[in-house]
């Protein structure tokens, strides 16, 4: 038995989570959907920033008021949202080498994606504040977790070792989507314009998007993929232990609220069978 998602999307909630991944990803492609001379360079990212923050407030807000999250699912939060700031200075520096996506993914896949896009958002502010890393591309990084825990969770079924090898691919693949879409935050202002895979306002599309592609490649590709490998090898070596742990948690936690159906005036309660229950 699946364990029920902890975070669950109400209709009004999840209009705004597709809203705040929706310009979320404008803001991280704006480079290349930005008419030239609309928006200048030098108040892109102060804009950007402040957006991006409002809007993960409002996601947050909006699940807690939509009633998506209780006392027990907020606890659950914290503790991963702690133990992910935790992980994150283990690895986070060397060779690209980063211990946070793995418990991201395996927590998306078993809380549900409204819970994985919480604790995307939530674990990334906890260890900025832990390691002073504040600054204007911490939102960026919030909403690519966000992404990372999100989508786990929208996984298609699986068990057992299929299971386990569906996470731990997607779990590499989403090392190198989040490099991929980090790398947009600072590729229009990290570069000479004169050289040859810089932003260069003006360009056609295709012209823009050749020269990203050979700035990620030439940049971070052997960043993201140490990202990708600790990832994937994560998955496989404690991921069926995790899963385990996290479904027991979730089943006993009960995130689901129980249904009760009271007797109307002049018809009997329906319910358990005393009898049953005792013996049960």
């Amino acid at each position: 038995m699946s364990a029920a998602a902890a975070v669950r999307i109400p209709a009004r909630a999840g209009i705004v989570v597709a809203l705040a991944g929706f310009i979320g990803l404008v803001a991280f492609c704006w480079p290349f959907v930005v008419a030239p001379g609309k928006f200048g360079s030098a108040y892109a990212p102060p804009l950007i920033f402040g957006a991006l923050l409002v809007l993960v407030i409002a996601v947050v807000i909006a699940e807690i008021s939509a009633g998506g999250i209780d006392a027990k699912a907020l606890a659950m939060l914290g503790v991963l949202s702690a133990v992910n700031a935790g992980l994150r200075p283990l690895g986070a520096g060397t060779a690209g080498i980063e211990t946070v996506f793995f418990l991201l993914v395996l927590a998306g896949r078993v809380f549900g994606p409204g819970f994985g896009f919480t604790l995307g958002c939530t674990s990334l502010f906890a260890s900025a504040l832990l390691t002073g890393g504040v600054g204007p591309w911490m939102p960026y990084q919030m909403f690519g977790c966000a992404f990372v825990g999100m989508l786990a969770g929208l996984l298609p079924r699986a068990r057992g070792k299929w299971e386990i090898a569906l996470l731990a691919g997607y779990g590499s693949v989403s090392g190198y989507l989040f490099g991929f879409l980090l790398n947009l935050s600072f590729w229009p202002f990290s570069l000479d314009p004169k050289s040859s895979i810089a932003y260069l306002p003006g360009l056609p599309f295709t012209e823009q998007w050749h020269r990203y592609l050979l700035f990620d490649l030439a940049t971070s590709l052997g960043w993201d993929t140490g990202r990708a490998v600790t990832t994937f090898v994560a998955i496989l070596v404690v991921g069926p232990a995790v899963l385990t742990v996290f479904r027991r948690a979730a089943r006993r936690a009960n995130f689901e609220p129980e249904v009760r159906f009271e007797a109307t005036a002049g018809e009997p309660a329906t319910g358990p069978d005393p009898r049953t229950a005792a013996r049960t």
